[in-house]
């Protein structure tokens, strides 16, 4: 007999309406070949009329397979996430599964969604990790297909997709310096964040690469989504003895807190500040100053990530060691010059 919640419609409801097996419900519900076209369509509508929600346990103990996918975020309060999820989202429902999406920044709540989701049986798994999961995820992603998406942390699966982040920051720093900036300043993510080493590298090739003084330079490094540390990092620069005449963000949310910081500023050089912005976000488009912004193709990036997890999963193809690498574009708002 199916066990379910009060006020749940049960599989053995659904035959009863039909008049068939219980057995007949499950095995058309799981597309079982042994069912007919005619069968499986009418215990579908019946399902579907009554309300009948499945047991996915149950479901997958008769041979049917999950059609949930986990996306596993640190953030979701800004566009650049937000996109992910809306792309990944898109992507499952074309291809007949149905996103789950956990938000965690924390090695403790990171450990904790893994398992509800492990529990909830899901297909595969797309994880932005922290930068040191704990044991407890390593040992229960190793057990799920799963794809590392814009950062990468030790011990999980060597399939990664994501941003030529060094590049990126390269190339938005090298811009500046070919207007005359020499006095540039970088507000970036951690080290320990995979994203923020890699784009703090860009920003010191690009110095290295001009020749320029490296004392010159300031660097100002904090939690990426935490837009406390960005405004306060912009405000400590303009009061700086020698300020900058340019920074270059290193991540979106330090993006808008270093513009919102500027323009409350009542410092004269606030509005003169050349910025390389992390993120070509339209909540920007206000920005009057200077700017070349680091445009990112988040949804692509995230439509091949979703495509190529949901095809191996559909064609049961061995999860190899893998890398996309999805390239950046400068895109200039730059007036009067410097």
């Amino acid at each position: 007999m199916s066990s379910s919640a009060p006020g749940m419609v049960t599989a053995r409801q659904v035959a009863e309406s039909l008049g068939v097996a219980i057995s007949t419900v499950g095995r058309a519900l799981a597309d079982d070949p042994r069912i007919s076209t005619r069968t499986k369509t009418l215990v579908q509508e019946a399902a579907a009329r009554l309300g009948y929600v499945e047991n996915l346990p149950a479901r997958m103990m008769r041979g049917g397979a999950s059609r949930l996918i986990g996306l596993m975020l640190p953030d979701i309060r800004n566009s650049f996430y937000a996109t992910i999820a809306d792309a990944m989202s898109r992507c499952c429902d074309a291809a007949g599964y149905q996103l789950v999406v956990s938000i965690a920044d924390d090695p403790a709540v990171e450990a904790r969604h893994a398992r509800e989701l492990a529990s909830a049986r899901v297909a595969g798994i797309l994880i932005v990790p922290t930068p040191e999961p704990a044991p407890e995820t390593r040992a229960i992603l190793a057990r799920f297909p799963h794809v590392q998406l814009l950062r990468r942390a030790e011990g999980l699966a060597p399939i990664w997709f994501g941003i030529d982040d060094k590049e990126c920051l390269r190339a938005g720093t090298t811009a500046l310096i070919a207007r005359g900036h020499k006095r540039i300043a970088y507000i970036g993510g951690e080290m320990r964040y995979s994203t923020g080493a890699a784009r703090l590298a860009g920003f010191r090739q690009a110095i290295a690469e001009a020749g320029l003084d490296p004392s010159l330079t300031m660097e100002r490094l904090g939690p990426p989504a935490d837009t406390r540390f960005g405004a306060e990092a912009a405000t400590s620069l303009l009061e700086a003895g020698q300020p900058p005449s340019a920074i270059v963000t290193g991540a979106v949310q330090l993006t808008g807190a270093v513009f919102g910081a500027l323009a409350a500023s009542r410092n004269p050089l606030a509005r003169q500040m050349a910025i390389a912005a992390f993120g070509d976000e339209s909540a920007f488009n206000w920005w009057p100053g200077k700017l070349v912004a680091m445009a990112m193709p988040i949804e692509e990036l995230a439509q091949s990530c979703g495509t190529w997890l949901i095809e191996r999963l559909r064609t049961g193809a061995p999860l190899e060691e893998h890398t996309y690498l999805a390239a950046t574009k400068l895109s200039f708002r730059l007036s009067g010059g410097r």
